[in-house]
């Protein structure tokens, strides 16, 4: 079992939400934590690198900036994870997920504008090879999706 150091245990507990909107957050961040700024970008790149995190960085309301929606596919299940593997390898899908459905690969797509959110679902669904359902944001709910982290 991982032993989760107190420096990582605050990072992944306290920053999941309030990433200091400023020019430099990690400095913020370190000031904060009593720590060098080059700390905090180390250790969130090996939180990275191990897969206990996959991206730091602001969220944006769905459709304030660029445009987004969500997708689903259906995808036998000896297929999942090459195909997740090529809807991750998208740098314009924020996350993807299993769902136990028959549509069991859902993901979110975010681009510049509509055209180019077109055109990337467009190309997922050709490299996949799986038909794709487009389910754009018709009423926004707000989820708070920060934890508070249980150390045992």
């Amino acid at each position: 079992m991982r032993v989760y150091s107190q420096l990582e245990r605050r990072l992944l507990n306290e920053y999941q939400q309030g990433l200091p909107l400023s020019p430099t957050p990690f400095a913020e961040i370190a000031r904060k934590l009593g720590v060098y700024e080059t700390t905090v970008i180390e250790t969130l790149r090996r939180l990275e690198t191990e897969g206990l995190i996959s991206r730091v960085g602001a969220v944006f309301r769905p459709n304030r900036v660029g445009a987004s929606t969500l997708a689903a596919m259906a995808v036998p299940a000896d297929d999942l994870e090459r195909v997740a593997a090529i809807v991750n390898a998208f740098t314009e899908v924020n996350h993807n997920y299993e769902r136990e459905h028959r549509y069991n690969l859902w993901f979110v797509v975010v681009a510049a504008d509509a055209t180019r959110l077109g055109e990337v679902l467009d190309a997922i669904e050709n490299r996949c090879g799986y038909p794709l359902l487009d389910l754009p944001l018709e009423q926004e709910f707000f989820i708070d999706l920060g934890f508070d982290l249980q150390w045992t």
